[in-house]
């Protein structure tokens, strides 16, 4: 679903302030996988999912996505293919619009546009079907403002509308770093219930390390714009925080430093 072959990205190339963000990455993943990122600050995780998602181009490399070589197209374009949820609750929604028409945005995506009016009661009834499952509350309010919502409530509905067009593949950037642990709790199980059901296949970036290993059928480790450790199946399962950090040292030849990815 997904084929990346020797991707680099450089910031500021020939300044003082020259950046090498990715370095040479690959990375192959099969319909249906669920991949956790983790590493370090400045390890080369958003630079890798904006490089997929075409937020920039990369210098060097390609990007396949279901066959298609998506590496020179837009992001724009790339859009068709990708569902996104970002870090920060206030991306991926119109505040000032309704919850309903939110979602209406979401359902036409891609789609011709028409002068039919409005939503219809069949519509509404999916939605607010869709809400429910969130457990949220939100389905008793299809018309408030969705920039009334909290940080929490935002969220989940920005990933029900993510995935209502079943994008060949979700990127989900720390997407409940924002969220205190129990709201973050609920978003990664609703998350989890998603992501099974219609089988999406998914790289989600965090920085907490327990929800790495607990979450996804495979986990990638990144460092210094490379991926060093890919773990998955019975060995990942098996995985601890202690054993990550210890490969992360082994690996990289210095100790990790992120509290919050330890500590979560």
């Amino acid at each position: 679903m997904l084929e990346i072959k020797g991707i680099y990205k450089t910031f500021n190339p020939g300044t003082v302030n020259e950046k090498r963000a990715l370095n040479g990455v690959d990375l192959t993943m099969e319909d249906g996988d669920f991949i956790t990122v983790i590493g370090g600050n400045g390890a080369g995780k958003s630079t890798l999912m904006n490089a997929i998602a075409g937020t920039w181009p990369v210098d060097e490399g390609t990007i396949v996505i279901d066959g298609t070589d998506v590496t020179r197209l837009p992001e724009h374009k790339r859009a068709a293919f990708i569902g996104r949820v970002f870090q920060d609750p206030m991306m991926g929604t119109a505040a000032t619009m309704g919850i309903e028409e939110n979602l209406a945005l979401a359902k036409r995506r891609g789609k011709r546009r028409t002068l039919m009016p409005g939503i219809k009661k069949a519509e509404r009834e999916e939605y607010r079907a869709l809400l429910q499952t969130l457990g949220l509350g939100l389905e008793t309010r299809l018309t408030s403002k969705v920039g009334l919502l909290s940080g929490g409530q935002r969220q989940a509905l920005t990933l029900l509308m993510a995935t209502m067009q079943q994008p060949k593949l979700l990127l989900l950037d720390e997407h409940t770093a924002a969220l205190d642990p129990k709201t973050a709790a609920k978003v990664l199980e609703a998350t989890d219930r998603i992501i099974s059901q219609d089988h999406l296949t998914t790289l989600m970036i965090t920085h907490n390390m327990r929800d790495a290993i607990a979450h996804g059928n495979r986990l990638i480790m990144m460092h210094e714009g490379r991926i060093i450790l890919d773990v998955s199946g019975e060995d990942k399962q098996k995985l601890t925080v202690e054993d990550l950090m210890h490969e992360f040292e082994k690996l990289s030849g210095e100790a990790f430093a992120s509290d919050k990815a330890l500590l979560g």
